[in-house]
């Protein structure tokens, strides 16, 4: 028997004081908020009462310790999978604001809908897919928790939704520590739930590719 259920969790906010786009670059941890923040996330999904048996969570810093919370809570030891990481970004350290006003940046937001700035949206897609039918298939029963990043999340909801990859990255929906449910029929992924079980309204959310 394969999973029930599989939520996608993001992490939580990054003690981030220059506002970079920080992508893949390492030591960027989670704020003492940000850990607030994933302890919600963990105590949403163990208040629907619905077991997890599996963790996982991207390589990064502020992902594994936002996974921390939920192998407490359930008593897992969380694997970690490079196929569910942040994706690459050229603009890696840089504050957003500057860097799209540099005429030597514009030849990397020539094509927004590959995107040119990084890694193209359908290799996000497939990279998560692949994480996401492993996990799946390799739990015996209950839910798999996945601790990942808001493109990787929201690129999936748009490929499961079957909605254009191309997007606006300031109006994604996928907010600090929240939770993307999904379920399988077959081969076809099916959104079931979003929450946001966290507190963010003050938050420091500019990191994100």
């Amino acid at each position: 028997m394969p999973a029930d259920r599989l939520h996608l969790v993001r992490h939580g906010e990054v003690h981030n004081p220059g506002r970079v786009l920080y992508g893949r670059l390492p030591e960027f941890r989670l704020s003492g908020a940000g850990r607030a923040m994933a302890a919600a996330a963990a105590a949403h999904v163990a208040g629907l009462e619905r077991p997890v048996t599996a963790l996982y969570a991207s390589p990064l810093q502020r992902t594994r310790e936002s996974a921390e919370p939920f192998a407490e809570a359930f008593g897992l030891d969380p694997v970690i999978d490079e196929r569910i990481i942040e994706p690459t970004n050229v603009f890696e350290g840089k504050r957003m604001r500057r860097a799209v006003l540099n005429p030597g940046n514009w030849k990397y937001l020539s094509d927004p809908a590959l995107p040119s700035w990084g890694e193209p949206y359908i290799e996000v897609v497939e990279r998560m897919d692949a994480a996401m039918v492993a996990a799946w298939d390799a739990a015996e029963s209950g839910d798999v928790v996945l601790v990942s990043h808001q493109l990787p999340i929201w690129i999936t909801h748009l490929a499961v939704a079957g909605e254009p990859l191309r997007h606006d990255p300031r109006k994604r929906r996928c907010a600090l520590s929240s939770v993307t449910s999904f379920e399988r029929r077959g081969n076809e992924w099916r959104e079931v739930a979003y929450a946001e079980p966290a507190t963010t309204a003050d938050a420091v959310d500019v990191g994100a590719v």
